[in-house]
């Protein structure tokens, strides 16, 4: 089965509420980064008129977490109407594909290496 690496950039203030929602969506397997980094706005807040030629670094979270390609495009749309606001900040998702995933204890690989083990 083909997968796909789904990476959320996000506000420190929404990944709670992403991962309580991912959690309704049946996602169990994800991993979260403290990340620093700004977006077009060089990290000039949506209210300052100015614009300003060295960008500033914001604290943010990054999401990483591998699907199967065929469920990616329904998680996307209900990723983005969960950080929704309208305003700047609101992230960046990036999506790209997924060679191989090994699970190292067991030599799993595929999607096989993603699921729960039977026991």
């Amino acid at each position: 089965m083909e997968c796909s690496r789904v990476e959320i950039i996000t506000s420190n203030a929404k990944i709670e509420t992403l991962r309580s929602a991912m959690g309704s969506y049946g996602i169990t397997g994800m991993t979260v980064f403290q990340v620093m980094g700004c977006g077009v706005q060089y990290g000039t807040p949506e209210y300052e008129s100015e614009q300003r030629a060295e960008p500033t670094l914001l604290p943010k979270q990054m999401v990483m977490l591998i699907l199967p390609k065929a469920d990616v495009p329904g998680f996307l749309k209900f990723v983005s109407e969960e950080l929704y606001t309208g305003h700047i900040g609101d992230g960046k998702i990036f999506v790209s594909d997924v060679e191989n995933v090994i699970r190292v204890r067991t030599g799993e690989e595929g999607y096989d290496a993603l699921i729960p083990q039977a026991h």
